[in-house]
């Protein structure tokens, strides 16, 4: 399927396609849409007629091999579509406005809290990988954004549209352990070391599992005793007080668990980091949210 057809394609109808593909539904994917379904069918049919492929089986209601490799594509299109619209919308906006921050909630620390507007202010929790799609799109003025990262390196992030980001600080990540834990008496701790251990999976109220993997020399190593699907980090803490596995943090969330000890990560070198995303040039509160973050205008 080249870029060319793509490219060609009518956007309204590859919208109505994704939805019918998520739901799995055509009378659902009507009601979201607006639509009738009988408007919903014709749109599937008149796609399927200008790739000259199936794209969907109709009971069930599941994508068909051509159809599989054409949402690859397609949610990354309709992102950057939604991302071009936001951007001239953005241009006309008014300068002064609320401002609405998208952040991961280990991204989220004592400077970036200090740093907020004392009014005005609207703080969305996001997954990290859905903070840089709502910068693009202008759910959110600003986003934050967080990972693990050799010391200085900047973080790699989803491409979804033409976004600028700034580093807004690094600092150590800890190992959370219980005080009763063999390890808790020691100084540092090697990831190598905890490769085999039982570990919680909570990629978005912790640190991703697939960076720990990878500062750890990769392999299959971290495996996850229990999976946490929510961002509170607090839930995430006391799972790991529990025992149901080691997670790790940023020093300023891990050092503040009470009835916890925080042992830094010693080897390989990795920091926490955090970036601002952006979309252009900030206006009104995000312009001065930033400058007071990254010290820039």
């Amino acid at each position: 399927m080249g870029c060319g057809i793509l490219a060609g394609m009518d956007p309204h109808l590859l919208r109505t396609y994704v939805t019918v593909a998520r739901l799995s539904s055509f009378s659902e994917a009507a009601r979201t849409l607006g639509y009738t379904q009988s408007a919903v069918s014709q749109h599937i049919a008149a796609l399927e007629q200008d790739l000259g492929a199936p794209l969907l089986t109709r009971r069930p209601v599941v994508p068909t091999a051509a159809g599989e490799r054409l949402l690859e594509h397609a949610g990354p299109l309709l992102l950057r579509l939604d991302a071009a619209r936001a951007d001239v919308v953005r241009m006309a906006a008014a300068p002064e406005h609320g401002l609405t921050l998208a952040a991961a909630p280990t991204a989220l620390g004592p400077r970036a809290v200090a740093a907020l507007p004392a009014a005005g202010v609207t703080v969305r929790v996001l997954a990290r990988d859905g903070i840089p799609a709502a910068v693009a799109t202008g759910t959110a003025d600003l986003g934050l954004v967080d990972g693990l990262a050799a010391p200085s390196d900047p973080l790699r992030l989803p491409d979804v549209a033409p976004l600028t980001t700034h580093g807004v600080g690094e600092e150590p990540v800890c190992v959370l352990l219980p005080a009763a834990h063999p390890l808790a008496r020691r100084t540092g701790l090697r990831l190598a070391d905890l490769s085999a251990a039982r570990w919680l999976d909570a990629p978005d109220a912790g640190l991703p599992l697939a960076q720990l993997r990878a500062a750890g020399g990769g392999g299959h190593g971290f495996r996850p005793a229990l999976r946490y699907e929510g961002a509170d980090v607090r839930v995430l803490t006391a799972l790991s007080l529990a025992g149901h596995g080691l997670t790790l943090l940023p020093r300023s969330v891990a050092a503040g668990v009470p009835g916890a000890v925080a042992v830094p990560v010693t080897e390989p070198r990795v920091v926490h980091r955090t970036e601002l995303v952006c979309a252009g040039a900030p206006r009104g509160a995000a312009a001065r949210l930033m400058e007071v973050l990254v010290g820039r205008k």
